[in-house]
């Protein structure tokens, strides 16, 4: 992995003239596009230095969206999924199991949060400790300091100080059969292990407990080489990064605790700046009431019933979860549909059918068979799983948005 020394420098040089424009921001945002203190602008931007002849790829949608566009074989194409946040609260309790099924087979995960959920906490066996937890103004995390030390004898430098905002968060139970310890730290001549490495099964899972070492300001403090270390035990393979920034198309944002509102009440500061402006919009409202002129009346246009009709029905489907039978229903829809723009026959799904239809459709032969395939074999079911309806689903899409 080549070092990033000289870009680091470039960063301090241009880091220097915005702060010196502007009053700095030093609250922990973790923001990749954030160039204050301690977001994660630089760390983002370096990716492919870091990772050097190595597939970076920075996800733009939620990790079950992209397991589900992709079709992702978990069995073949190994890759290390990356996360570093104050606590990944979109990765909820079936994320998480799909993660963990990811790694089960071969593949790595590294995730530096404060807070992990409790789904890898139990299925890992390992439990962590902040007590600094309740430490938010700037001077109380000012005064937070420590040194980070990395176990391996062959790194040139194993120590790192860290000047502030180092919490006393460290990982104090684990599995001793299946953890490895990667790395320590020390706060108030105290040493905790704060990165270590499970073994679960085919693959590995790499806990790292202080993300704000992979931001902006400990980057441009002499400290980047920790960050090179740190990657540098994920093998040598595609390496899927994780910024957290949607919520999945799919599942919604459903998991436990994955809610915005839940998370604002998980922070003090967050959860009263809510209350305040709730009561300021009440008050607004109240004092310039009398001074709206009355209210024009609505005139409703005509309510379209078959459209509610439509969705009475869906929402009957939806609360019986017959999958089968909407799988039956969009499949016969395909169906129909291809027969009237196509003018194809649909009886016999042969080979010389899919050739066919990818030449009028402008599909290629490959995905339009994978996709005739899959109708076939859903067909032939007594029963199908929502994961199975969801993939049919996108696949018709993909299909019809080609045409």
């Amino acid at each position: 992995m080549r070092k990033i020394h000289h870009i680091i420098l470039f960063f301090l040089s241009v880091g220097s003239l915005l702060t010196s424009c502007k009053e700095t921001d030093w609250r922990e945002n973790f923001r990749e596009r954030s160039t204050e203190p301690f977001g994660t602008y630089i760390i983002q931007n370096e990716i492919e230095t870091l990772f050097k002849d190595q597939e970076v790829e920075v996800l733009q949608k939620h990790i079950d969206d992209y397991f589900i566009d992709i079709y992702y074989d978990y069995g073949a194409d190994f890759a290390n999924y990356v996360c570093i946040k104050p606590a990944a609260y979109r990765l909820g309790k079936d994320s998480s199991n799909k993660l963990l099924e990811f790694v089960a087979s071969g593949n790595d995960v590294f995730l530096s949060l404060y807070y992990f959920n409790d789904t890898f906490e139990e299925t890992l066996g390992f439990t962590t400790k902040n007590l600094d937890d309740e430490a938010y103004s700037n001077d109380e995390l000012k005064a937070l300091k420590g040194t980070l030390h990395l176990e391996s004898s062959e790194f040139k430098k194993t120590d790192f100080t860290f000047s502030r905002n180092l919490r006393r968060n460290y990982i104090s139970e684990y599995n001793k059969e299946n953890t490895t310890i990667l790395g320590t730290q020390k706060v108030n001549d105290t040493v905790r292990p704060n990165f270590i490495k499970v073994k679960y099964e085919k693959g590995n899972v790499f806990l790292h407990t202080q993300p704000i070492a992979f931001t902006n300001y400990f980057l441009l403090n002499g400290n980047q080489e920790y960050v090179e270390n740190v990657f540098s035990y994920l093998p040598n393979r595609t390496v899927i990064w994780d910024p957290q920034i949607r919520a999945s198309k799919f599942r919604g944002n459903n998991d436990d605790d994955t809610s915005a509102l839940s998370f604002f009440m998980q922070h003090p500061s967050l959860k009263w700046s809510l209350y305040v402006g709730f009561f300021g919009l009440l008050l607004f409202m109240f004092l310039n009431a009398r001074r709206k002129q009355r209210a024009i009346p609505e005139v409703k246009q005509l309510k379209n019933s078959t459209q509610d009709f439509t969705h009475t029905i869906a929402n009957l489907y939806l609360k019986e979860e017959n999958h089968k039978n909407i799988v039956s229903k969009k499949i016969t829809y395909f169906l129909e549909r291809i027969r009237t723009k196509y003018h194809l026959e649909t009886q016999n799904l042969n080979s010389s059918f899919v050739e066919k239809l990818a030449a009028k459709s402008g599909n290629t032969v490959q995905s339009t068979n994978y996709l005739i395939n899959t109708i076939i074999s859903l067909n032939n079911k007594s029963m199908c799983t929502q994961d199975e309806l969801i993939r049919l689903n996108t696949l018709i899409e993909n299909f019809l948005e080609n045409t």
